[in-house]
């Protein structure tokens, strides 16, 4: 049987096993750094497929090594790792609500990232089913931390263990129509005003620090962005003040600036440490704490960056004929982009309202992907 053959089949005859997958996936809570119970789930899952050496590492990912035999010497650049972070963007640590309507399932993080980690660990099973033979090793990785704050944990892990044997990487994650084959970096900070305060009537002209904030966040507002590329920031949460009849003694915010330049980022931050010096000359008291850096592409060759993307969208084609959007993002691709290894972001579902409590997927469309997420892995071999 050709292996397109192969895949068609399996994917049609296990299909209500997949979405029986996805639904007890998506129920379970993983907030980013919190994924542990989804974590002990999948490791088991993998174990009763047959993946033996499936296990959790240090950081909480779950890895699984396919490939060559036991024995064999590994060496340098010998390895593909296939990511799909088990993290949603949803603090609930209870069970997490989910229902069908007109061939969709809606469920929080149920698209990002669950449907592409079901077809990811649906790609283990078919592997384990019709075993491959290969001369480099495919280590698969759910992994943890790659939402908010969790600062890309789980594949920086990764890079620290496996990064002198790693030739390329492969993310599943967001949509099939598109392919993310660039890095866009961030840098995120907690930003604290303080100042004496007071009584709202007695001390009245006394500094407040959410007015000292305000105007901080004005002029973070005015600044202009570097024009080499799209370079954004945003103001994400503030909070502060004690009382209605009290001048605020401290107010905090989070701040982020995103680019695909480390040029650009770094103006951004030159940008601003010139406004907080700005008014700590004014007296006010100003901290700042780094939340989390993502970095962007550093050092990749680009032909073999290419190679990678255009290997990726062939296997895509296949099984796929709408418009595919290459774009940049921040994703797991991110940490072996910055290390010069090449890296790309591929969807496995279709769906909306990412990273809202009313997300969905379409049912159908995991066929789709999990074609595509087992063609593209075994282009790997």
């Amino acid at each position: 049987m050709k292996i397109e053959d192969k895949i068609q089949t399996f994917v049609e005859e296990h299909h209500t096993e997949t979405i029986g997958l996805l639904k007890t996936l998506a129920a379970i809570p993983a907030p980013s750094l919190k994924e542990q119970r989804r974590a002990e789930f999948i490791c088991d899952w993998l174990r009763r497929q047959g993946a033996a050496n499936a296990a959790i590492d240090g950081a909480g990912n779950v890895v699984f090594l396919y490939g060559r035999n036991g024995t064999k010497e590994r060496r340098k650049k010998d390895m593909t790792v296939v990511a799909a972070h088990m993290d949603v963007v949803f603090p609930d640590m209870e069970s997490l609500p989910l229902y069908e309507r007109d061939g969709r399932l809606f469920a929080p993080g149920v698209g990002d990232n669950t449907a592409n980690l079901v077809n990811m660990l649906m790609t283990v099973k078919f592997l384990l089913q019709y075993p491959a033979a290969s001369d480099r090793d495919l280590l698969f990785v759910a992994d943890v931390g790659e939402e908010g704050l969790g600062n890309l944990k789980g594949s920086r892990e990764i890079m620290k263990t496996y990064g002198e044997r790693i030739s390329e990487w492969i993310s599943f994650d967001l949509y099939y129509d598109g392919l993310c084959d660039s890095a866009v970096g961030s840098q995120r900070y907690k930003i604290r005003v303080k100042t004496r305060g007071g009584h709202s009537y007695g001390d009245f002209g006394e500094e407040n620090a959410i007015a000292g904030m305000a105007e901080i966040i004005a002029e973070l507002y005015r600044q202009v962005v570097p024009q080499e590329v799209k370079t954004t920031y945003n103001v994400g949460q503030i909070s502060g003040g004690t009382s209605i009849n009290a001048i605020a003694q401290e107010a905090v915010m989070s701040y982020e600036f995103r680019s695909e330049s480390a040029l650009c980022l770094g103006k951004m931050e030159e940008s601003l440490k010139t406004i907080l010096e700005k008014y700590r000359k004014r007296g006010l008291d100003i901290d700042m704490e780094t939340l989390g850096i993502r970095p962007g592409k550093e050092g990749v060759d680009e032909e073999e960056q290419d190679r990678l993307v255009q290997t990726c969208l062939h296997t895509i084609r296949k099984f796929y004929d709408g418009t595919i959007n290459i774009k940049a993002a921040s994703t797991d691709s991110n940490i072996p982009l910055s290390c010069g290894i090449p890296a790309v972001t591929v969807g496995t579902v279709l769906g909306g309202l990412l990273h809202t409590r009313e997300e969905w997927i379409d049912m159908e469309s995991m066929k789709t992907g999990q074609k595509i997420a087992i063609g593209t892995v075994m282009q790997c071999l």
